[in-house]
């Protein structure tokens, strides 16, 4: 047994976060399910990078364009295709678990990060042509995309919610979760292919590694940092943090109006650790998935954090330990003049911007490709002219 196997005892599954044509066709997925790997996601920056940047798609490309479809319609094509692949390889963890597992998800394009209707059709669109129950589409926790989140999982739609940082979005999202349970409880699924409110699924990811990031940053800048003296909250916030928004979540999915969902089967929207891969060389390589474990988690982790949690990652239960320390940290922060509340809330503007440039960079990628192969198609020709001897005697 895995240490990935081992954590999903303990009721924290782990996912990957990254996906691409080949890793999808080499087998190398399912290998990475054999270890006990239950789901994938991904983002405008990683399709960026897969579609952009490798010939995974070149072929696909050429036919979409010689079907004469649009920068738009091939970008859909190739996304969709992939995201259906990984939910055909992980519908059997997603049947073995009961629902709980074997998601992949899909993002709405990022460009509606601002705007609620929009995103509330996009997002139902994309659902009902994967038509596949293990899917969830990602909106991010804007004050935009938060309603959408009641209208969607209130249709029978799952849920990836992107983008939080901070402790107040965390609450606002589980709340516009439960209240679309409750709609969805009273008047069933209206999306083709939605699910009931016992199946329907949902996951609030939080963005971990990025805190600290910012937060160390401050404290260098207050001189709370030294090359002998590291202040001792270095390195702390972003998992005290979590923890803070963890207790809210047991909070949250406990007493009497959760319960009443519960009895008809409801599950809890479980909080999934994002950007988990250690940016600061000073600290522990699994330090985002080690202080961050508990029961009813997720944990979506890049390629090598992955190997380096299988290969010494820690295997206990350790999100619920020293949450008043936590707490405690979190109130010095704040005593020392920084705003948390304010980092979180430009991490998420940023956080935001960068997957609309990211988005935007691959359209114009597919856009010069596909221009082209069809200037190609057109039989432009070029003359040496006078070099063409040397280069034939060459």
């Amino acid at each position: 047994m895995s240490r990935i196997h081992e954590l999903a005892t303990l009721g924290q599954s782990i996912w990957y976060d990254y996906i691409r044509r080949s890793f999808l066709t080499s087998g190398e997925l399912q290998a990475l399910i054999d270890e006990g790997l239950r789901g994938v996601t991904s983002n405008p920056s990683i399709f960026e990078k897969a579609i952009a940047g490798s010939a995974d798609y070149d072929d696909d490309l050429k036919c979409l364009v010689e079907e004469d479809k649009s920068v738009e319609e091939i970008y859909e094509a190739l996304v969709l295709e992939d995201i259906t692949m990984a939910a055909d390889l992980l519908r059997p963890v997603y049947d073995s678990t009961g629902g709980i597992d074997g998601y992949v998800s899909l993002e709405v394009s990022p460009t509606l990060a601002h705007e609620t209707k929009k995103t509330i059709s996009e997002a139902k669109r994309l659902f009902e042509a994967l038509h596949r129950p293990n899917v969830m589409i990602k909106v991010p926790a804007t004050p935009a995309g938060t309603p959408a989140i009641t209208e969607l999982i209130g249709s029978g739609v799952n849920v990836n919610v992107t983008l939080i940082f901070g402790l107040e979005d965390y609450k606002a999202v589980a709340e516009a979760y439960v209240k679309g349970l409750e709609k969805l409880a009273d008047e069933g699924p209206s999306v083709d292919g939605g699910l009931m409110v016992d199946r329907v699924a949902s996951v609030a990811s939080l963005f971990v590694s990025r805190v600290d990031t910012v937060v160390d940053s401050e404290l260098e800048k207050r001189g709370n940092v030294g090359a002998m003296h590291a202040s001792p909250l270095q390195g702390k916030i972003a998992i005290a943090n979590v923890k803070a928004a963890y207790a809210e979540f047991q909070k949250i999915f406990s007493g009497p109006r959760w319960e009443k969902l519960a009895g008809k089967g409801a599950r809890v929207q479980r909080p999934l650790w994002a950007s988990t891969g250690t940016k600061n060389p000073r600290y522990p390589d699994t330090l985002y998935v080690d202080e961050l474990i508990a029961p009813d988690t997720v944990n979506t982790v890049p390629p090598a954090t992955f190997k380096n949690v299988l290969n010494h990652g820690a295997v206990s239960i350790t999100l619920t330990q020293g949450v008043d320390e936590a707490k405690a940290q979190l109130a010095q922060l704040a005593d020392l003049g920084i705003d948390l509340r304010a980092i979180t809330q430009k991490l998420q503007d940023d956080g935001v911007a960068a997957f609309a440039k990211s988005f935007e960079s691959l359209m114009a990628s597919i856009a010069e490709k596909r221009d082209g192969l069809l200037a190609g198609e057109k039989g432009y020709s070029a003359s040496l002219g006078n070099f063409q001897s040397a280069v034939d005697d060459a």
